[in-house]
């Protein structure tokens, strides 16, 4: 009886306590020091073989000393804050496929490990740019190549938003050491040795692909076959995300299982044809070994993705127990996959691809145990059925991974998946196995296989344009998702089981969460973190504005795209009310039309006579000066530029001002001081129009030439908010300008250092005392222990 009671040494308990540790120590916002975790670790490996009634704990704190060892190397790896922006001298290699595009190229560079190279830097992983309007200088750079080159590094650093990308996760996952951009790559930059090696052999095929298929459907065939998706752009990531068909498009974990199955299937027939191999080697054990061989050559051509690396161990687990003839159920078979790719990297746990591949598994084997027996009719049950039980018990993963949910992704994936995965892929593998064997064989095949593809790609564009396309949801609390599972769990119990109907309630909290809309008469300021430029959600209690859109690069990084619509969308702005562009510069208009794609706002305005390639086609009324109107108890006024004041770009910039009933807050742009000493003057001649706020958005990111004396303590601010990039080559904000605004009496905040920030004007407290103001930081409310901005204690507020 009590030896039943004992815990196998990898069971779905250890496998379960494992994960939990190693997620206890990754939420944990703080890193425990090395020393303390290395004991840990060796203490819970003894106590996980000998403790048999403690395994489950042993293995949780094995999981947390793990993960924490991982993550502390991994940040170890990191470039030192006393190396930030250094020009180095590099040799190196090219690894992975480089990403070219119109006017830059990026590259992944493993830096050679050898005493000539700068010592933080030896053998170590960096993301490289090289920029040139030539992109024929550029097309010399191939996988594989050794280069040798200088490089102008900093530490990983990201923007910090609600919605937005975490840089900073992706690359503690992937253990980047540091990006950078070339200088002078054509002085610096020169090849040391042609490709090698398994990245070239990738490349080289790709380039053979798209020579044999001329037709579209060629980006698609070199995305499935070897998981090249750089012929991709953003209008076919679109209509993927709204048809939940991301997880197919690019290698993932159902193609290495199928081409482990078709190896498993060939050495079973070959067995089969030739009986005389089975006394040398069971039929078994030959179909478990082909397998394992089959699925670790896809990974191989996959660049040794993650989820093919996690597919392959899953693989290999199930061929070990079919090798040592353990019998096993599927669910010991998924725990120790778990525990297979945990121990190989517990920093796993950062990719939304581990969830969903584990839990898409551990749904099918709870709800579908009997999946694959009886006809076909009951096979293409299982099949359906399958895809409603991944659809319904992923869907609360998706809307907390992804902040959205694909209402056409059941039907789409009906469809795609038999069609692309067991027509589509196989053909362009066949092609990539025959190429591989002689140069020019597996052409027909890739042709055939695009030929599939591209007559489904039209209905799958209709059906994103559709109102069934992606459905955008307000980012959760965090008790949301595991509400929604406790849900989904009692959705798919089986039939008769009462108060199926009550389960949905537990959804409430993830598909309708709180929006934290300011009551009337109040309104919410929302500086986002766009790096150097400027965007601020406002909203009252019905209505959004935004003032001013972030930054773009011509083909490159767009704000508006990649930080203020994901913001938007994760703060539950439903849409836009008004925008208003201070100016045509493009740090603050740049990202305005990414913006208006996805928010059309039907109120435009910007200053007299703005010029600038963003707003170049725009119909914009004047922000001129004493225009005001009112959203639900809340007055918003222009106070700059007045009438005939003529463009001069900066000193044009539109100033909102936004009284709500108990607090007040000052949207400057980018003036400077002379525009600043105007207001003055003019608030003075006429006493009704105060420059005091609560709030102030300090103009022009804190520069040397802004925030005249005067202007600030006209303002009497208690919150300075500064919208800066990180280390930015202009020094913003100036050391004396936060400095000024504090002893004025204000808190500086910048997102540089603290992320987004958001700050309610509401009523008072009970408890009295001016304004019912709040600050929040988005750093300082998701904490992270990858935080970039702990690297230097001390560095918020100042430049670099």
């Amino acid at each position: 009886m009590f030896e039943a009671a004992r815990t196998p040494p990898f069971g779905k308990l250890v496998a379960i306590a494992l994960l939990a540790g190693i997620g206890a120590a990754l939420a944990s916002p703080w890193l425990l020091p090395w020393p303390s975790m290395a004991p840990l670790a060796l203490l819970a490996t003894a106590g996980w073989w000998r403790l048999r009634r403690a395994r489950a704990l042993a293995a949780f704190a094995f999981g947390f000393a793990l993960a924490s060892l991982h993550a502390a190397h991994a940040l170890a790896l990191q470039l030192p804050p006393d190396w930030e922006k250094r020009e180095v001298a590099l040799r190196g290699r090219i690894v992975d496929l480089p990403v070219h595009e119109s006017r830059r190229s990026q590259f992944r560079f493993r830096v050679d490990d050898d005493a000539a190279q700068p010592a933080p830097l030896r053998g170590r992983l960096l993301r490289l740019a090289w920029y040139d309007d030539d992109p024929q200088q550029r097309a010399a750079l191939k996988a594989g190549q050794r280069w040798q080159l200088r490089a102008r590094v900093r530490a990983p650093r990201g923007l910090r938003n609600p919605g937005g990308p975490d840089a900073e996760k992706y690359a503690l996952a992937q253990r980047l050491s540091a990006n950078g951009y070339l200088r002078d790559p054509q002085a610096n930059a020169r090849l040391l040795a042609p490709p090698a090696g398994l990245d070239a052999w990738r490349e080289a095929m790709c380039e053979r692909i798209a020579a044999a298929v001329t037709t579209p459907g060629s980006r698609f065939v070199r995305a499935l076959a070897l998981g090249d998706t750089r012929g991709l752009d953003d209008a076919d990531w679109d209509v993927l995300r709204a048809n939940g068909l991301t997880h197919l498009i690019a290698i993932s974990g159902f193609h290495v299982g199928l081409v482990a199955g078709f190896f498993a299937l060939f050495a079973r027939g070959a067995w089969w044809l030739l009986p005389g191999l089975g006394r040398r080697v069971p039929a078994v054990a030959a179909a478990s070994l082909a397998a394992m061989a089959g699925g670790l050559l896809y990974a191989a051509a996959a660049g040794f993705a993650l989820p093919t690396v996690r597919t392959w161990l899953m693989i290999a687990v199930i061929a070990a127990l079919r090798l040592l003839r353990r019998p096993g159920h599927g669910a010991d078979a998924l725990a120790l996959a778990v525990i297979a790719v945990l121990l190989a990297d517990p920093l796993a746990l950062l990719g939304a691809g581990f969830w969903l591949s584990f839990l898409g598994v551990a749904w099918l084997l709870w709800c579908l145990p009997a999946a694959g027996e009886g006809g076909w009719r009951e096979r293409l049950g299982g099949f359906v059925s399958a895809q409603g039980v991944a659809s319904l018990g992923l869907l609360p993963l998706c809307v907390a991974l992804f902040g959205q949910a694909s209402l056409a992704g059941p039907l789409a994936n009906l469809v795609a998946v038999p069609w692309w995965s067991l027509i589509v892929v196989p053909l362009a593998l066949i092609g990539t196995g025959l190429d591989s064997v002689h140069a020019g064989a597996g052409a027909f095949a890739w042709r055939w296989a695009a030929a599939c593809f591209e007559p489904g790609w039209p209905a799958l564009q209709g059906l994103a344009g559709s109102g069934l396309a992606l459905w955008w949801l307000p980012e959760p609390r965090w008790f949301a998702l595991p509400l929604a599972l406790l849900g989904a769990f009692w959705l798919l119990l089986p039939r008769g089981t009462p108060g199926k109907a009550l389960a949905l309630l537990l959804w409430l909290p993830l598909l309708w969460p709180d929006r934290r809309l300011p009551a009337p008469g109040a309104a919410e300021l929302v500086v986002i973190d766009v790096g150097q430029g400027l965007s601020v959600l406002v909203r009252t209690a019905h209505h959004s504005l935004l003032f001013d859109a972030g930054p773009a690069v011509r083909d490159g990084f767009d704000a508006g795209e990649r930080a203020v619509v994901p913001a938007l969308h994760a703060l539950g702005v439903r849409r836009l009310d008004a925008a208003i562009v201070s100016h045509g510069d493009q740090d603050h208009a740049g990202g305005l039309a990414a913006v208006l794609r996805a928010f059309p706002a039907p109120l435009r305005w910007g200053p007299p006579g703005i010029e600038g390639d963003a707003v170049r086609g725009l119909r914009l009324q004047t922000c001129e000066a004493g225009r005001e109107w009112r959203w639900d108890g809340v007055r918003l006024r222009f106070l700059h530029p007045p009438a005939h004041f003529p463009y001069l770009r900066n000193e044009s910039s539109c100033v909102l001002r936004i009284d709500a009933a108990h607090a007040s807050a000052l949207l400057t742009g980018d003036i400077g001081e002379v525009v600043e000493r105007d207001l003055v003057r003019r608030a003075s001649q006429a006493p009704a129009e105060t420059l005091r706020a609560d709030v102030v958005l300090v103009a022009h990111h804190g520069s040397g030439e802004s925030s005249d004396p005067a202007f600030v303590r006209a303002t009497g601010a208690r919150y300075a908010l500064v919208s800066s990039g990180h280390g930015n080559r202009f020094g913003h904000p100036r050391p004396e300008v936060s400095q000024r605004w504090r002893r004025a009496g204000a808190r500086v905040a910048d997102t540089a250092a603290d992320g987004a920030l958001r700050i309610a004007l509401r009523a008072p407290d009970r408890a009295g005392g001016g304004a019912g103001l709040r600050l929040e930081s988005r750093r300082q409310t998701h904490p992270r222990l990858w935080d970039a901005s702990r690297r230097a204690p001390g560095l918020s507020y100042r430049p670099d």
